[in-house]
């Protein structure tokens, strides 16, 4: 990031004379285009020659130039339908679910009702456009109305308004995005990358931890080391009405985060609807399990959550005299256990592993002087990989930032 910071395309290039600029609306220098979709069930109006993109592929892209789509129309469906081709180096935007994504197509290029293809006229470049609609995607957020999910019309889309430098200086501004954006997709990449190699130590480690074991090991079913429990299901289970403001937390599986509870976003019960639940009462010590949706998550009840309650998507785990707590978190979040809960996932409609399940599940257990022993090893661990965590999370935020600065500048003539 240091040396892209440092660049002669962001530091040394002056900024040209802004006054030459103009701003117009889209529709005034592009044509802006519908999508349609033909039959999905008539087979004789797909696989055909005309590339066709919904949505939901533009977001997978990482580039910004599409030549090949997963699904292709022919002559039948382009025919039966309002499907229109749009010429090489145009840009397609999504207009709904969601709004924002944007590819540029290579070749002549279809594409669903749930985007607008946008062909620039010749005093407009077509990256130049790009960017700039890239830049804007919180404005375009903002135009989109619907009650079910938002979408953006052609119309006000057409009324956006673009800055419109002269052509030899759009191309100028492109070329130092196009250098930039590069640079800061391989910082990006440099750091995802470390991102992912610091978890993937720590659970490598974590792993053969627990497959090689200690003399003295044991292997023993949860039940036997640990009281456990999980939230209300009876008919006083807490409707939406009966949270307040604030009281007793009443946590849910979106609470557990990074091992820990997070109070962002947290439900509250009254003291005496507390009260009437006979289960879910929480203890410092507990380890909470999600067993429902979401299954695996875990987090350690700390002081400041002593007394909690939880809903019907979380199991506690009270350890008793043969076992740590800590051992048990690290144990749940090893790779065998992992894969073990990934296997015996069950559930239609809701994805489950069960109280009966956990009860079931058999642990290693080292003895108590190795317990205390790899405690004290795996949480200074834990705690320098989430260290690197952070430190990498914050390096991608930055680059993020960087790119934001960057847009900025370039659309208001500082680059």
């Amino acid at each position: 990031m240091d040396s892209l910071s440092s660049s002669p395309l962001c530091a040394s290039a002056p900024p040209h004379e802004k006054s030459v600029w103009q701003t117009k609306k889209l529709g005034d220098c592009c044509e802006v285009i519908n999508g349609g979709t033909p039959k999905t069930g008539v087979t004789e109006y797909w696989d055909g020659e005309h590339a066709w993109v919904t949505p939901a592929e533009m977001g997978k892209r990482s580039s910004p130039y599409m030549a090949e789509t997963a699904r292709t129309l022919t002559n039948g469906g382009m025919a039966n339908s309002s499907a229109t081709t749009l010429p090489p180096n145009s840009v397609i935007l999504s207009s709904r679910a969601p709004i924002g994504h944007l590819v540029i197509n290579t070749v002549p290029m279809a594409f669903n009702q749930g985007c607008k293809g946008l062909v620039p006229e010749r005093e407009l470049h077509y990256k130049f456009l790009y960017y700039y609609l890239f830049s804007s995607v919180d404005l375009l957020n903002s135009l989109g109305t619907g009650a079910t999910f938002k979408e953006l019309s052609g119309g006000k889309l057409k009324e956006v308004m673009i800055p419109l430098p002269q052509l030899p200086e759009q191309k100028r501004i492109v070329g130092i995005m196009d250098e930039a954006f590069e640079g800061i997709a391989k910082a990006k990449a440099l750091a995802e990358a470390n991102l992912q190699n610091a978890r993937a130590l720590f659970q490598s480690y974590l792993q053969s931890v627990f497959s090689q074991r200690g003399e003295g090991w044991v292997d023993r079913q949860l039940e036997d080391v640990c009281t456990i429990g999980d939230g209300n299901h009876s008919s006083n289970y807490p409707k939406k009405e009966e949270l307040v403001a604030e009281g007793v937390p009443f946590i849910r599986a979106k609470n557990l985060v990074a091992g820990e509870i997070s109070d962002e976003d947290m439900r509250f019960l009254s003291p005496e609807k507390h009260a009437q639940l006979k289960k879910g009462h929480l203890k410092t010590g507990d380890i909470l399990f999600t067993n429902r949706g979401e299954i695996g998550k875990t987090a350690i009840v700390d002081a400041a959550h002593d007394g909690s309650n939880l809903n019907s998507q979380i199991a506690w785990l009270r350890c008793g005299n043969l076992l740590n707590n800590r051992i048990l978190f690290h144990v749940l979040n090893s790779g065998s256990i992992k894969s073990h809960l990934e296997l015996a996932k069950n559930g239609a409609a809701l994805q489950q592993f069960t109280i009966r399940q956990i009860k079931a599940l058999k642990i290693p257990i080292p003895t108590k002087d190795q317990q205390k022993s790899l405690v004290n090893l795996l949480d200074s661990l834990s705690e320098e990989t989430q260290r690197l965590e952070s430190l990498y999370q914050s390096k991608l935020d930055a680059l993020d930032e960087l790119k934001k600065s960057l847009l900025y500048q370039a659309f208001s003539g500082n680059l």
